[in-house]
């Protein structure tokens, strides 16, 4: 069967801090850089890491690498790895309601291939469920993985208001910081993961730093949201690296022969798609 062909891209990264006078602006508007990469065929390879604090014994550590897509729209594709490791606490917890899950995503990475409506799972996490000649679960009304897990800089929007934020900007290192309330209103990545606003009323808070290359585009991004939950608050920080934009790739989904869909394979895989940055 024809193996259909989306056009790749991939991700530019952010990062925020606090706040002091800010400092000058490199004579190359990373806004438009970034636009210049939006186009079919088009990708970049990322390399992140995020963890998730819910108390100091519950944590949750997670690696994600591959390449990104673009079209006009935005990040389009992508081709991705993704590891998750649970503390100990936090893993004795999980076990209890999703023991095989937690196990098959302990043994290894889980590979996944996305459009904007779909993604293709494969790995531990989904092998033992799979007849013979079939390597891949198809799920539908998915939130395709951001190349950060706080701060999408993929997003034009996202990257500009990011800019607007700065506490400095200096030799190429720009350091911010924004409210949740504030960034969710251009970032539909955030909004996706995180939502709109705090049931509790109390706004979170993202600290950024971000670094750019000599053309303009981001080459590397560390962020740190502290976002309320319940009567407490969750802590969320990601870490990306931004390489060879510009590359000229295509993401190849799996051929038809080689899929089930989750439906048809009921309880015996995820639910959802597995892993924090799905």
């Amino acid at each position: 069967m024809k193996r259909a062909i989306i056009g790749a891209a991939v991700v530019a990264g952010v990062v925020q801090l606090t706040a002091t006078p800010a400092q000058a602006a490199p004579k190359i508007d990373p806004v438009k850089a970034l636009k210049a990469e939006l186009a079919g065929g088009r990708a970049v390879n990322v390399q992140s890491t995020a963890k998730v604090t819910y108390t100091r014994s519950l944590v949750v550590t997670s690696g994600l690498e591959g390449t990104i897509g673009f079209d006009r729209r935005g990040a389009a594709a992508s081709d991705v790895a993704q590891t998750l490791q649970y503390s100990k606490d936090l893993l004795r917890s999980v076990k209890k309601s999703k023991p095989e899950e937690v196990e098959a995503l302990q043994q290894g990475p889980i590979r996944m291939i996305s459009t904007r409506d779909v993604s293709y799972v494969s790995g531990p996490v989904v092998d033992h469920a799979l007849p013979q000649g079939t390597s891949w679960v198809r799920y539908g009304r998915v939130i395709p993985p951001p190349s950060n897990l706080v701060l999408e800089i993929l997003e034009p929007a996202t990257l500009k208001t990011l800019l607007s934020h700065r506490t400095s900007w200096r030799d190429g290192v720009l350091k911010g910081s924004i409210k949740a309330t504030k960034l969710a209103a251009v970032s539909p990545s955030f909004v996706s993961r995180f939502g709109t606003r705090s049931r509790s009323g109390r706004d979170g808070k993202i600290a950024y730093t971000l670094w750019f290359g000599g053309n303009g585009l981001v080459e590397r991004l560390s962020a740190k949201a502290v976002l309320p939950i319940n009567d407490g608050s969750v802590t969320v920080e990601s870490s990306t690296r931004y390489s060879d934009w510009g590359r000229e790739v295509t993401v190849l989904l799996p051929l038809q022969g080689d899929v089930l869909d989750r439906e048809q394979l009921g309880n015996k895989v995820p639910a959802e798609v597995p892993g924090i940055w799905s």
